[in-house]
């Protein structure tokens, strides 16, 4: 794939669909920051994106059933009765075999407050055959509206897989899937998920999840970004200077793409620190805590993000 064509792929003044994983914060006590959580639901919604929660920045793999259920009640109640928001469909500690069953059973949560479900990858189909994964993905959507898929990188959490290009092809072939987040942080690897997008079924959404390249939107991608919690109203800006052909675009999306350059180093994980660092900076949240379980940061981290808030004018 060369440059030039590269350059030829890109996309000018196209309207870009974007969705920011929500944060979950913490109080100094340990306990979820509710308040804090909601206003910035808000916040974010009233910049123009839609929010998705219960994702790997709002912690879901350590969260337990009814906490994930009081996100969802929470997350409804702040943005109010036809408001669109996205939830992740996570089943790793969940019992039993029936893997289509289980993601059912978190699915009829997400939609019975009016969510999107997104389902996240399984360590049960590693090792599966495509026709095995794409039978238990079109069980668990049969009957649903809209559904997104999943693609994880190792990197992000152990339940993650990418795909090969047989099995985007068979995901593509389910209706009631909508779109998929791509995570792989592999820019060439997305352009391949487009291309067969393109070829195969042109209406449905590529979300790049690629915190290091988050100009994939350029190239046709939209997007779902943990990234994205930092600084809601920014990604929006950037966004609206894309469709309005703006070249103020180039110097807001350098900005953007250091701070995730920034707050994505290895270990991954960590990012969720870094983001609390950053909220907590900027006066969104008051206190830098994560979850309990979660990775952390050096003690320096929130000069690092001062840095990355001062280049984003906050």
């Amino acid at each position: 794939m060369t440059i030039e064509n590269l350059l030829k792929r890109k996309k000018p003044r196209r309207k870009i669909e974007g969705i920011a994983a929500a944060l979950l914060p913490y109080r100094e006590d340990g306990k979820v920051a509710v308040d804090e959580f909601q206003k910035h639901l808000v916040a974010t919604h009233k910049a123009g994106l839609q929010n998705a929660v219960n994702m790997d920045t709002g912690y879901v793999n350590y969260l337990s059933d009814s906490e994930k259920l009081e996100v969802l009640r929470w997350t409804r109640e702040a943005l109010g009765r036809n408001t669109r928001f996205v939830a992740g469909a996570y089943i790793e500690h969940d019992a039993g075999d029936d893997v289509a069953a289980l993601y059912r059973r978190q699915m009829e949560s997400i939609t019975k407050v009016g969510g999107t479900p997104i389902l996240f990858q399984t360590r049960r189909l590693h090792g599966k055959s495509n026709a095995e994964k794409a039978a238990v993905y079109a069980a668990a959507a049969k009957g649903h509206d809209a559904v997104l898929a999943f693609e994880l990188g190792r990197m992000f959490a152990p339940n993650g897989e990418i795909f090969d290009d047989d099995m985007i092809r068979r995901l593509l072939d389910i209706p009631e899937i909508k779109g998929m987040k791509h995570s792989s942080l592999d820019r060439l690897t997305e352009l391949k998920r487009l291309d067969i997008r393109e070829k195969h079924r042109p209406d449905f959404r590529i979300y790049t999840g690629n915190d290091l390249g988050i100009d994939m939107i350029e190239y046709g991608s939209d997007y779902l970004l943990g990234l994205a919690t930092f600084a809601p109203e920014k990604f929006a800006e950037r966004d609206r200077l894309w469709l309005s052909d703006d070249a103020a675009y180039f110097a807001l999306s350098d900005a953007l793409q250091y701070l995730g350059n920034a707050a994505f180093r290895a270990p991954v994980p960590a990012y969720k620190h870094s983001a609390a660092a950053f909220l907590h900076i900027t006066n969104r949240i008051s206190t830098s805590r994560t979850h309990p379980q979660s990775p952390t940061r050096p003690s320096w981290e929130p000069d690092l993000m001062r840095d990355c808030a001062r280049r984003l004018a906050l």
